[in-house]
């Protein structure tokens, strides 16, 4: 069961407007509803409907048009190729490809503007909502670890930026951005809020467990000291995280990423779709406000139909974009992981082997790999009553699971001089994947782990920026030290806000 009601309850939900932090085009949307903040946020229904309304920030902003936020960061990773034909379809995307994006780049635009507007939805949940009980106690807890959540998405990928914790008057809308430590230190105290307040994930019923839980909280904690190269501290989080017992590896690599594993014993916190909606061209909705409940950009993410055979893989063929470099397959048959690169991405040869293949081998990004995992599988999406399976697509998007907490575990206790500790964890992930165990650790093989579990996750790019290895792996394709670290500040926030600054060499 995907739990799409949540999500239609934004349909329903009153004063809640969609606005970002500083940028006066985006708050002047016309609110979703008529009644005043003064009238709302009474009952535990209204706390339900706004909290509810905050999740749905995330379903848009990985699934806005040609504006998704798990594209950009992954189109700049060593992962893909961007794809869409020698014509240059989607340059908003191939710009990522190759480093030559700039602060009018709309898709990061949509990106920075879509986690302001999960800010500020956040913000009025914590600020309006009445704490006398406690499922009210409990909604607080939520929007804050959401808040926590898009916060940790702008100060990763865009540095300082406003700190929005208050909704603001006219007047305020112009603000400065906040130094980056102080926003660091707002995401974990709203994390640790949240934990306190925050059920464990076996808590919740069946129609609740898309919610954040405890086990979520404490993981994007560890990971937020991570990012700081808090070793001690981010290990400790992980470490109740694993101690919990909310959560294992699944046995089968294979089927994890398709709806059988939604919310499953390695689901941590995931972006939900359906794909009972039926969309057909005249009802599917194009432009950047609608509130859709599929992931188009998984048929956009397929493999190009004109010269796409399936044969008998399952799959079907797409708009043609992200498509595997060959020297990621090349990494997995280096390493002898058949598991994880059999459910991850082909070769030419396994595309044949089931009696597929690819006639254009000189265009549209093709590399020589088909990518297996978040494919367009035919089982992902529907085409019952004449719906169109392109447009219903209805795979999660996993944004935290226990295997990557695991890795991100083993990296803080070796960072911290604990190898034995990183180890064990570490080992639990090549097992799963049938591969040996290791008796001894480098830091070369977490990065490479990584990489082989969490391919097309949307963490590789980031994971080599905080490591300083994004100029030695990205350099040739474009990426300059000093400023691809962060992406731009977009222009709509600069013209709309005087006291805004932009990131370096832009």
């Amino acid at each position: 069961m995907k739990f799409n009601k949540f999500y239609k309850i934004l349909s329903v939900v009153v004063i809640i407007t969609a606005m970002t932090a500083c940028s006066k085009d985006f708050l002047e949307t016309d609110p979703l509803g008529k009644a005043a903040v003064s009238t709302f946020y009474k009952t535990d229904e209204d706390a339900t409907m706004a909290v509810m309304a905050t999740y749905d920030i995330l379903q848009w902003m990985y699934a806005r048009d040609w504006n998704s936020a798990y594209l950009v960061k992954t189109f700049p990773s060593d992962e893909s190729l961007t794809g869409g034909g020698d014509a240059g379809d989607q340059p908003p995307y191939q710009e990522l490809d190759i480093f030559t994006y700039s602060a009018g780049n709309p898709t990061i635009t949509s990106v920075y503007q879509s986690n302001f507007y999960g800010v500020y939805r956040a913000n009025l949940v914590i600020n309006n909502v009445v704490n006398e009980n406690d499922y009210r106690n409990q909604v607080i807890s939520e929007a804050k670890f959401l808040r926590a959540y898009f916060y940790f998405e702008l100060v990763s990928m865009f540095g300082s930026v406003p700190l929005n914790l208050v909704e603001l008057a006219p007047s305020e809308y112009q603000q400065p951005p906040a130094p980056v430590a102080d926003i660091w230190a707002q995401i974990e105290q709203d994390l640790k809020d949240a934990i306190a307040g925050l059920p464990a994930k076996s808590a919740y019923g069946a129609d609740d467990v898309m919610r954040a839980s405890k086990g979520a909280a404490q993981a994007l904690l560890g990971k937020a000291y991570l990012y700081q190269e808090k070793w001690a501290d981010a290990a400790a989080a992980f470490d109740q995280v694993i101690a919990s017992g909310e959560y294992e590896l699944s046995d089968d690599y294979s089927t994890l990423f398709l709806k059988d594993q939604e919310l499953g014993v390695e689901s941590i916190f995931e972006v939900m779709y359906v794909t009972t909606e039926g969309y057909d061209w005249g009802t599917f909705q194009w432009g950047g406000n609608r509130a859709m409940e599929n992931n188009i950009h998984w048929q956009l993410c397929g493999p190009r139909g004109d010269y796409f055979n399936a044969g008998e893989s399952g799959l079907i063929g797409g708009w043609g974009f992200n498509y595997p470099q060959l020297a990621l397959y090349q990494t997995f048959v280096d390493a002898g992981d058949e598991v994880r690169r059999n459910s991850t991405l082909w070769s030419m040869t396994e595309l044949e082997a089931v009696g597929g293949g690819w006639s254009n081998p000189d265009s549209w990004g093709w590399d020589g790999c088909i990518r297996i995992k978040y494919a367009t599988r035919m089982s992902e999406t529907s085409g019952d009553n004449g719906a169109v399976p392109e447009l219903n697509y209805g795979t999660n998007v996993r944004l935290l699971r226990y295997a990557d907490v695991l890795l991100m575990a083993a990296e803080a206790k070796f960072r911290a001089g604990n190898e034995a500790g990183a180890l064990v964890e570490f080992n639990k992930v090549r097992e799963r994947a049938q591969l040996n165990s290791l008796s001894a650790l480098t830091f070369e093989d977490i990065v490479v782990e990584r990489q082989l579990e969490l391919s097309f996750e949307a963490v590789r790019f980031l994971d080599l920026i905080r490591w300083g290895l994004a100029p030695q792996v990205l350099g040739s394709r474009g990426f300059v030290a000093g400023k691809h670290e962060l992406y731009p500040i977009p222009l709509d926030e600069l013209r709309n806000n005087q006291l805004m600054v932009q990131n370096p060499n832009y």
